[in-house]
């Protein structure tokens, strides 16, 4: 794994929209080294230095140009408000510029739509707000469009759905390049949940929603998360929740966009993820704390999923994790021993696998 991003820009043109600005700046733009977190170099770019009008008449002071833009470890573009018209081909050079260099690029909402203007997301999968995703299909036939999804990741090319699905994608970019601990940690900052369905799939790091509006459910997800560590079969939970196993399946994947084997198996996969980063336990005991029972198991699933076995990934994140791990326990007046606990999938919509021992 390469050097995490540090250098980000987000570019602006006039009538971009405020709330996706609002959301990079947020995310990227608030420093917060003093509680552990990493601190990025982040800057607005507009194609020229000089004001510009959001798309709710606010006006912002653009200090950088698109030099800036294609210098950056990553570059965002949150959205393009005239849908209909092509970007400026001195902005779509300095995207291009940028991921030749090597640079991450990532849009969301309507901003996913310069992206496949610039020829980015040629042979790629992508996603953008559901309302334009049939009009981004139809104008850019060479990249397969999921209207269906929250965020999807093709390496340094990553787009998101509209709106506040930008929150998701930016705290998946920084649990992909960080680690969990780092996104916990932000997210928390901000109030809003690591990870989430929305109601929407997802393709790739699929969040599960903390809760759901079905209450019998939502006690049911909150013991299995409490006891990764068990047995946790369909029939095992489908009794708790007091239903027949077919019911419980309908009603959980209705709740949840998932099926209860995935759902479990991305919970045991995150919480490893957390328990390397935060905790100086063994393979085995790690692999025993999260039901998969034996260091083997767990080597299988992780390398599977997340691409490295969990030695690697733990010498990789577990320095970011301690650091902003234990800051934040501090500002919340916790011990450095406290754990954060949150909330994940990975696994494409639908997918069954058998979790249970």
């Amino acid at each position: 794994m390469g050097t995490p991003f540090r250098s980000v820009a987000a570019y602006a043109a006039d009538g971009t929209g405020a709330l996706g600005i609002g959301i990079v700046s947020e995310i990227f733009g608030f420093d917060r080294r003093d509680r552990g977190s990493p601190g990025f170099d982040f800057a607005v770019c507009g194609d020229r230095p000089g004001p510009v009008t959001t798309d709710s008449g606010l006006k912002m002071l653009i200090e950088h140009g698109l030099d800036r833009l294609a210098r950056a470890d990553l570059v965002l573009v949150t959205s393009w408000d005239a849908f209909e018209l092509q970007p400026p081909p001195e902005a779509l050079a300095a995207l291009r510029e940028a991921h030749t260099r090597g640079a991450i690029v990532a849009g969301f909402c309507t901003g996913t739509y310069v992206l496949a203007a610039a020829g980015l997301l040629d042979g790629r999968r992508a996603t953008t707000h559901w309302r334009w995703a049939d009009a981004m299909a139809e104008r850019f036939p060479a990249v397969t469009v999921l209207p269906e999804v929250l965020y999807v990741d093709e390496g340094r090319v990553v787009t998101g759905a509209g709106g506040a699905a930008g929150v998701d994608m930016c705290l998946y970019l920084l649990r992909r390049e960080y680690g969990a601990a780092v996104a916990n940690a932000i997210a928390r900052d901000m109030v809003v949940p690591p990870h989430r369905d929305g109601g929407q799939a997802q393709f790739v790091s699929a969040p599960v929603p903390a809760d759901c509006d079905d209450e019998r459910l939502s006690g049911v997800l909150a013991w299995a998360r409490a006891n990764l560590d068990r047995p946790l079969t369909v029939e095992t939970l489908a009794t708790r929740a007091l239903m027949s196993q077919r019911s419980f399946a309908r009603r959980f994947s209705a709740a949840t966009g998932s099926t209860p084997h995935a759902w479990v198996l991305s919970q045991r996969l995150h919480r490893a993820e957390e328990l390397l980063e935060t905790a100086d336990l063994s393979i085995e005991e790690v692999a025993r704390r999260v039901g998969f029972g034996t260091a083997a198991t767990l080597r299988e699933q992780f390398v599977r999923r997340r691409g490295v076995p969990p030695r690697a990934y733990r010498k990789t994140f577990a320095a970011s994790a301690q650091d902003a791990g234990v800051a934040q326990g501090v500002a919340a007046g916790l011990g450095p021993d406290a754990e954060a606990v949150w909330l994940g999938a990975d696994l494409d919509p639908g997918e069954q696998v058998p979790v249970g021992r």
